[in-house]
């Protein structure tokens, strides 16, 4: 699976709070915490990002509450994938499970600037960042994973074992 799209870049610790703020976190539908994602922290995000883009941020991204609804507000703006320093192990592992792609790729970040555009290959693990014609790599998903996200999250992927197992 490849992706292509520009990059929203922010900055170190960036909360699931500020991810979707807690007032609007009285729904799971993707559309609803779509149109409120990052809000707290760039008003203009939801009219900014194009189906595809990347969000990219430093160290500790996702921190916070274990709320599912920051994954949920993030892939409900249709952002292709999210690259980061680190992630917050239960922000990864929520993002996972409802499909949503992310990297930690370091040298991405601190490689790429807000308005770049990329391509990443999930597969292999390589993000092209095409406007400085410079690659880096990172750990590409596990098959179980990259399976998980390629189906849209866990439900999706377990519905789909059962049907072959039955």
């Amino acid at each position: 699976m490849k992706i292509n799209g520009f990059v929203h870049k922010y900055g170190d610790n960036v909360d699931t709070d500020v991810i979707i703020p807690a007032r609007h976190c009285v729904s799971v539908s993707e559309e609803d915490l779509a149109a409120h994602c990052l809000e707290d922290l760039d008003k203009d995000f939801v009219n900014k990002v194009k189906e595809g883009d990347v969000l990219m941020a430093g160290i500790n991204f996702g921190c916070g509450s274990s709320r599912e609804n920051a994954p949920i507000a993030i892939k409900g703006a249709k952002v292709g994938c999210v690259i980061a320093k680190y992630f917050a192990r239960i922000f990864y592992r929520n993002a996972i499970n409802i499909g949503l792609p992310i990297l930690e790729c370091p040298e991405a970040v601190d490689g790429s600037e807000a308005g770049d555009e990329l391509e990443v290959d999930f597969e292999k693990g390589v993000v092209f960042n095409k406007t400085k014609n410079k690659t880096f790599t990172a750990a590409p998903f596990p098959e179980t994973m990259q399976n998980i996200i390629n189906r849209g999250g866990m439900v999706n992927y377990v519905k789909e074992r059962l049907a072959e197992q039955a």
